[in-house]
C-alpha cells in the first residue's frame, strides 16, 4: 500500500469533516431523530460508496492497492471492509450507551452534545490510527499475538455479560480526577466553550471539557475491543483503519438516532457479547481452522439480526423512550449562559 493512497484517504476524511462542521453543523442546535436518521443514512451511504472504491482499487491494483494479494483481490477486499465496518458499527452501539450516561451525568444540553462528539471523534481517529499501526506491527512480528487478541475479546465478552447494566461513574475516571486536581472547574456550562476566564483572568475548565475527556477515555476502552475484532477479519492496515474511521464518523448521528431508544433494544447487548465471543474464538483458531470472511459476515449479521429481532418481539418492561426519540435530556440548558463559578 503506497503513501499516496493513505494521503488520499486522509484528504477525503478531512474534506468530509470540514464540510460537516463548517457547512452543515456550524451552529449548535438540538439534533432531532429525523435529522439524525437522515445523517446516519448519509454516512452509511458514503461508507458503502467507499467500499465500491475499495473493490476497484484492489481489483485493478490502483495506487499500489492489492499488490500483496492474488488476482481477484477486489471482491475479497470489499468483503473485508464491509465485515470490519459492520463489526465496528455494531460495537459502537454499546459506546453510545456510555456516551449517553456521560452526557446525562455532566448535564450537557442536547444542543451542545454534537460539539463534544465532534472533537471526541477527531481524537478517536488519531488514537485508532496509532493503535492500528501498532497492532499491525505486532502481528507482523509475533504471530502468537493473534491468540492474545482472541483472549482479550473473550474476556471483554465475559466482562460485558457479567457487568450487565452496572452504572458508570464518570467521577471515577482518572482524567476527571487529574483535571479537577490541577485546574479549577466551573459548576455551570458556559455556552460552547471548553475553557473560560473569570473576572480575575484565571482559566477554568467547564463541564463540557470534562465530558469530552471522559468520552475520549471511554473510546480507548472500546478501541481495545473493536480494533482486535477487525484484525480477526483482515490484517490489512488500510482496510482496518478505513472501516474504523467510517464507523466512528457516523457515530455522532447514530448516537442522536438511537440513544433515546436504547431501552427498546435490550437484547442487543447480549448479541454483542455473542459477537465478541465468536470473533475471539475465530482469532484463537486462526492458525488451525480458517473461517472464510463471507461465512463470518453471514454469522455476524445473523447474530445482530437475532438481537434486534428479539428486542422488537419481546418488549422491555423498562422501556420508556422520549416521545421525540431524543437522547437523554440535560435539564440545565438554561444555565448555559450563567456566570462562572469554580471549584477546586
Amino acid at each position: 500500500m503506497t503513501f499516496l493512497i493513505w494521503m488520499a484517504f486522509l484528504l477525503l476524511v478531512s474534506s468530509l469533516v470540514a464540510l460537516d462542521l463548517g457547512v452543515f453543523h456550524r451552529r449548535a442546535h438540538v439534533v432531532r431523530i429525523r435529522e439524525a436518521l437522515g445523517w446516519t443514512a448519509v454516512w452509511v451511504t458514503v461508507a458503502l460508496m467507499f467500499n465500491v472504491g475499495v473493490y476497484f482499487l484492489y481489483e485493478n491494483g490502483l495506487m499500489g492497492a492489492g499488490k500483496e494479494h492474488p488476482a481477484g483481490a477486489g471482491k475479497a477486499a470489499a468483503i473485508e471492509f464491509f465485515t470490519g465496518y459492520l463489526v465496528e458499527e455494531s460495537l459502537s452501539v454499546d459506546n453510545i450507551f456510555v456516551i449517553a450516561v456521560i452526557f446525562a451525568y455532566f448535564r450537557i444540553p442536547i444542543a451542545l452534545q454534537h460539539r463534544v462528539l465532534f472533537w471526541g471523534i477527531l481524537g478517536a481517529v488519531v488514537l485508532r490510527v496509532t493503535m492500528i499501526l501498532l497492532g499491525t506491527a505486532l502481528i507482523a512480528r509475533f504471530e502468537w499475538i493473534m491468540y492474545v487478541f482472541g483472549v482479550m475479546l473473550l474476556y471483554s465478552a465475559y466482562k460485558m455479560l457479567s457487568l450487565g447494566d452496572e452504572p458508570i461513574d464518570p467521577e471515577k475516571n482518572i482524567l476527571t480526577r487529574i483535571t479537577r486536581r490541577f485546574i479549577p472547574v466551573t459548576t455551570r456550562i458556559e455556552s460552547e466553550r471548553f475553557f473560560v476566564r473569570d473576572e480575575r483572568g484565571a482559566l477554568s475548565a467547564t463541564p463540557l471539557f470534562l465530558a469530552l475527556l471522559v468520552v475520549e477515555s471511554s473510546d480507548v476502552m472500546f478501541a481495545v475491543d473493536s480494533i482486535p475484532a477487525v484484525f480477526a477479519v483482515t490484517q490489512d492496515p488500510f482496510i482496518v483503519f478505513t472501516s474504523n474511521v467510517f464507523a466512528i464518523m457516523g457515530l455522532r448521528s447514530l448516537y442522536f438516532a438511537v440513544a433515546g431508544m436504547m431501552n427498546l433494544f435490550h437484547y442487543l447487548k447480549t448479541s454483542l457479547v455473542v459477537l465478541l465471543a465468536f470473533i475471539g474464538v475465530k482469532m484463537l483458531l486462526t492458525h488451525h481452522v480458517e473461517i472464510p470472511n463471507p461465512v463470518s459476515l453471514a454469522i455476524i449479521a445473523t447474530i445482530l439480526a437475532i438481537g434486534v429481532g428479539a428486542s422488537l418481539i419481546v418488549r422491555n418492561p423498562r422501556a420508556d423512550p422520549d416521545a421525540d426519540g431524543d437522547p437523554p435530556r440535560a435539564d440545565r440548558t438554561e444555565e448555559a449562559e450563567a456566570p462562572v463559578q469554580t471549584t477546586t
